[in-house]
């Protein structure tokens, strides 16, 4: 049985928006939504989403999934506590922050089977400076001991450059039958989930710290500014995967492109390009600059220049454009 949660309840105030953190678009959905997918594709049972901050918004967007409130929110710990309808089931729980979309599913799979024969597997990374992220205590053995918020660490801890990438793998018995001892016995006065490292090490459990490479899979967002930063690791990363496979994309840095988009081969792509939702593209395809294609199949050899298609299907060699607006009013393309 694999599970999840995922937290969500926080406002993010440094957005300085009304809107829920989470709910910001990268792309062609929400944040949140990629850990979804992510979580969806390693075939997790049950996901539960810890909501706050304007929680209907999310609860109406994310129908399929399971929902704890936290209100008051006091620390990462207590967000876990919420999510009673966890506490019976067996297997493993994967808990993961809502502003981390960039994460893969290669990823999650790992952490899955890292854990499958201890009580908990936390993802770390390896930094020039720790700053302000918690360090990771490992005993000689190299087992990790605890998790020490920066907040917290003294002056040795801070010298550590081993730190916690925010990811946490339990088993789910393990964790439930340990929260009641975590204790907001720190300088935010918060229940921190960090301290569960080091309950479950001091009972003789088994703790494994995995270093994952791309430290920029796990980003967390805050502000705007690691938006953009997010948003571009993923057009680079979804537009260097179709170059692999043959696309000719002009300017990949002036070209956007879902994650849902299948594209064929013998495709060219000018600059100013957006391809998003489910769009299928053909073989032998010209789309031109300044040009807009979303939910549509566009069939082989076909062209689109400088417009707009939306909902529609363009058919084997037609051209649209140059100015069209082609709009299939609500053509559903799984049915197609």
């Amino acid at each position: 049985m694999r599970n999840a949660i995922v937290l969500a309840a926080g406002k993010g105030t440094r957005m300085k928006s009304e809107t829920s953190k989470l709910m910001h678009p990268i792309i062609d959905r929400p944040m949140l939504g990629y850990i979804i997918d992510a979580l969806r594709a390693v075939h997790v049972n049950r996901i539960v989403i810890v909501v706050g901050y304007q929680a209907q918004s999310i609860m109406d967007a994310y129908p399929d999934c399971e929902f704890a409130m936290q209100m008051p929110q006091l620390g990462t710990g207590h967000a876990v506590m919420q999510c009673k309808q966890l506490e019976n089931e067996q297997g493993q729980t994967v808990i993961i922050n809502g502003d981390g979309p960039c994460i893969q599913p290669e990823t999650l799979e790992n952490l899955f089977k890292a854990n499958e024969n201890a009580s908990c597997t936390l993802l770390t990374s390896v930094l020039e400076d720790g700053a302000h992220y918690g360090r990771i205590v490992r005993d000689e053995n190299g087992d990790v001991q605890a998790i020490v918020e920066a907040k917290d660490c003294n002056e040795d801890q801070k010298l550590i450059r081993e730190i916690n990438a925010g990811m946490y793998c339990f088993n789910n018995q393990d964790l439930f039958k340990n929260l009641h001892l975590l204790q907001p016995n720190n300088k935010q006065n918060e229940y921190y989930l960090t301290d569960m490292v080091k309950i479950l090490a001091s009972q003789g459990k088994k703790v494994n710290g995995i270093v994952i490479e791309n430290r920029d899979e796990v980003m967390g967002i805050n502000d705007c500014v690691e938006l953009h930063k997010a948003y571009e690791w993923m057009t680079n990363r979804i537009n260097t995967n179709w170059m692999k496979e043959g696309v000719q994309i002009i300017d990949p840095k002036r070209t956007m492109i879902g994650k849902d988009v299948v594209i064929g081969h013998d495709v060219v792509i000018y600059p100013n390009v957006e391809i998003t939702g489910k769009t299928v593209i053909g073989n032998h395809v010209t789309i031109y600059g300044n040009s807009t294609i979303q939910d549509s199949i566009i069939e082989d050899g076909a062209c689109i220049d400088n417009s707009k298609v939306v909902n529609s299907v363009v058919q084997k060699n037609q051209k649209v454009g140059p100015f069209e607006f082609k709009n299939g009013n609500g053509l559903n393309i799984k049915n197609v």
